[in-house]
């Protein structure tokens, strides 16, 4: 495709055209000329607004960036409503792998009742793969928004379902060839298949239902980041015992063969809550079908603490995500 733009047509048969989900909240939707959007709210309603791009792999980027941007309202406790798209496309890319991103798109909107409400599609040279970066609009109760930084000490911390989802999946799926080398074929699909688990909306619902006071949910920098972050917008220690991280045979496998630490890969589809009662939410995830564990407690100490037998680590700010590290070196 040629730089600049989307022609017209193409903008109309293959972005426009792939849409299909639409919100009783939403105006003026994505068409030809149109810049801007209208979200109306009710009067005792609350916008809550986030924005993400993907940029660590360019497989199933048109599902992953819806996914990922629901996930930062859900952590928020807010139900998402739209988004808005920036998709940046590389001169070599066809048409037809444009439609298919559009279609994941909408698959995942359909799936999640999200309407795509505006956005941009551009072809340059400024990138080397597709790139989507995306805005998301949702909305709560006023007052009711749940912040990363409402951890109080004496707190349970619970994480679902498994560390390491998202990041196995797209080594898995980017790096197959190399991975069939020593590890065999089932396991390989099965971390690919990991991506089914990326949504955090089910236990996000649950979890605001049974009453939390922060959620956050695991992604760039994994597990080992998200809990700084927790503690340190929430301005508590912690005491995270590490063979409570619940974490895949298939991740723990895929993670040694390319050197790199599970707890520092992005985890999309594990949500990290704190909440006075841990046993009773991790009950009511488990009726729900979502698995979870109790990892750890926050305390009123400034200190981070990962445990391991009789062995104490000192959390530290996030460091480059272990993803990255993976595809720098092949």
């Amino acid at each position: 495709m040629e730089i600049g733009k989307l022609p017209e047509s193409v903008l109309k048969r293959s972005v426009i055209k792939q849409l299909h989900v639409k919100r009783p909240e939403v105006g003026n939707g994505p068409s030809i000329g149109e810049d801007c959007s209208t979200v109306q709210l009710g009067p005792d309603e609350e916008m809550v607004l986030s924005t993400d791009p993907i940029t660590g792999t360019a497989s199933d980027i048109g599902e992953l960036a819806v996914t990922i941007s629901v996930n930062d309202l859900a952590s928020a406790g807010a139900e998402p409503i739209g988004i808005l798209l920036t998709v940046l496309l590389t001169p070599r890319m066809r048409e037809v792998k444009l439609k298919h991103i559009m279609e994941q798109v909408d698959a995942a909107c359909k799936r999640y009742n999200v309407q795509v409400i505006g956005g941009h599609t551009e072809v340059t040279e400024a990138v080397n793969q597709p790139l989507i970066s995306v805005t998301a609009v949702g909305k709560v109760k006023k007052g009711q928004m749940v912040s990363t930084g409402g951890a109080k000490p004496g707190m349970d911390i619970v994480l679902t379902k498994w560390i390491g989802l998202e990041g196995t999946s797209i080594i898995a799926k980017d790096h197959e060839e190399e991975l069939l080398t020593r590890l065999p074929q089932s396991l390989i699909d099965t971390a690919k298949g990991f991506d089914q688990y990326l949504s955090v909306l089910p236990e996000s619902r649950i979890a605001v239902e049974h009453g939390v006071a922060a959620m956050h949910d695991v992604t760039e920098g994994g597990i080992f980041g998200a809990l700084w972050e927790m503690g340190e917008a929430s301005g508590v220690g912690l005491d995270i015992d590490l063979k409570a991280i619940p974490v895949k045979q298939e991740t723990i496998e895929v993670c040694e063969f390319f050197g790199i630490n599970p707890y520092e890969l992005i985890s999309s589809g594990a949500m990290l809550i704190a909440t006075n009662d841990g046993n009773g939410l991790v009950r009511k995830l488990a009726d729900a079908g979502v698995a979870s564990a109790i990892i750890g407690k926050s305390n009123s100490s400034n200190d981070r603490r990962i445990l391991s037998g009789d062995e104490v680590r000192f959390l530290e700010p996030p460091r480059t995500d272990a993803l990255y590290s993976v595809n720098a070196n092949n």
